[in-house]
């Protein structure tokens, strides 16, 4: 293992001379540096760029808190553990929902000290991307230009489409879909630091996403709804809410009648802004056919469903498909994951495939206790629970899915390049009205 370059944040000079010699026998961590406050301390990994920061929670002036989610900002890439005196269970949370890595309760040893800063970084180094000298397919940050003017992406060109927006549905109610969307979510940004990712709840009467990240609705879908005529950006910039991970989140109306107010209408522009300004767009649908959730799917450029082995939902997936080809859905626009899987229910996956007649992108094993945890936590189980099974198949599908956009984004360049306009692939054409039969029977 290479040297691990460490920060000390603590504003007790005396406890920062003391971890110092906690570590001084440690060959592999090398402390870079030391810093009294959280100000000095972002100044300090501005210039040092330490691999991990070793910080107090409790300190005068800017706190641990506020200087760990600056740092993801001002430094994206260091990783941070906290220390405190509290073992309340509200400090742990509000650390990790900040950003931090891990949470240690003073007094510790130096075996505790120095196996959690080994832990940390070995984490941090799996996750990052690798890297490559002559990638195969380029990565969605470098084909749209990340961190340049739109112009300069090429966003008005028709081979440039902007963000890949998918629609998380699940083949029935209780299959994990929204535990699927929010993960998946903060897997590819946490996989694709460059990438810019937006999650939208489009449960719009019992959307319960800011619960699962623990966020404070203050603007929601409704905002949108309400000033559709003079949205931009800019707008959408203002009711959304940035998670700690950098995923930004557009919550669900706080009522059912709130919920009214979003048309199909809302989500076409909703959709225009989002392809401008991102890579990648998860959004979490009910399972319904309604008009709303309808715009979603013949909008979005993949669907994600959600199934279990479930006899309902396995029915209700086949249904699903048919429905599609009626809808004029590519076969290849639906990504199906079997979700919850435990092979105690004597249903194979394999069986799955062959029954659907349709590829399991992934498999996510059950596991009820760890959804559970980190649901009533707020903090999704792919940030401090990775190595759980349940989160590792989700990280795994987040790494196939962005596998599968990039190599489909390089081939519809080429395409593109090819083919005359009139031969490219139109949306399905409309119905009379916005229904599903008028959708199904409307059509020229």
């Amino acid at each position: 293992m290479s040297t691990i370059r460490l920060l000390i944040v603590d504003d007790s000079a005396d406890t920062r001379e003391n971890l110092k010699k906690l570590l001084f026998f440690e060959n592999d961590i090398e402390v870079v540096g030391t810093a009294a406050s959280g100000e000095e301390a972002i100044q300090e990994a501005r210039r040092l760029r330490p691999d991990i920061v070793l910080m107090d929670i409790n300190m005068p002036g800017m706190d641990g808190i506020a200087t760990v989610e600056a740092l993801a900002r001002e430094v994206p890439g260091t990783q941070v553990i906290m220390m405190s005196v509290q073992s309340d269970a509200d400090y742990l949370r509000r650390s990790m929902l900040a950003g931090a890595r891990e949470y240690l309760i003073k007094p510790f040893t130096s075996d505790e000290l120095s196996a959690s800063i080994r832990r940390v970084y070995a984490l941090a180094q799996q996750m990052r991307p690798p890297q490559v000298e002559a990638p195969v397919a380029p990565s969605l940050g470098a084909e749209r230009g990340v961190g340049q003017a739109p112009a300069a992406r090429g966003e008005a060109t028709t081979a440039t489409r902007g963000a890949t927006i998918t629609a998380v549905f699940g083949a029935k109610g209780g299959v994990g879909a929204t535990t699927l969307a929010v993960n998946m979510a903060l897997a590819l940004q946490q996989q694709n630091p460059s990438a810019r990712v937006a999650l939208v709840d489009a449960d719009l009467q019992f959307g319960d996403v800011s619960v699962f990240l623990n966020l404070e609705v203050t603007r929601t879908l409704r905002d949108l709804a309400e000033s559709i005529d003079d949205a931009d950006t800019q707008f959408l910039h203002d009711i959304s809410v940035t998670h700690s991970s950098g995923v930004k989140v557009l919550l669900a109306p706080l009522t059912p009648v709130d919920a009214e107010l979003v048309t199909p209408d809302v989500f076409v522009k909703l959709f225009e802004l989002l392809r401008s300004e991102y890579d990648y767009v998860l959004v979490n649908t009910r399972t319904s056919f309604h008009e709303p959730v309808l715009t979603i799917l013949d909008h979005a450029d993949k669907i994600l469903l959600v199934m279990t082995t479930e006899i309902p939902a396995i029915r209700n997936t086949k249904n699903f498909f048919e429905l599609g080809e009626q809808l004029g859905y590519d076969e290849s626009k639906i990504e199906l994951v079997l979700n919850r899987y435990d092979v105690r229910s004597g249903i194979k996956p394999e069986a799955i495939q062959a029954s659907i007649r349709h590829a399991l992108l992934a498999v996510i094993e059950a596991d009820e206790r760890v959804a559970v945890d980190a649901l009533n936590k707020g903090i999704p189980f792919v940030l401090n629970q990775q190595r759980t099974p349940i989160a590792q198949g989700v990280l795994g599908l987040a790494k196939r899915f962005h596998e599968k956009v990039s190599a489909r984004e390089a081939e519809s360049v080429d395409e593109h390049l090819e083919k005359p306009a009139s031969q490219t692939r139109q949306a399905p054409k409309k119905g009379k009205d916005g229904s599903l039969f008028g959708k199904l029977f409307g059509r020229s």
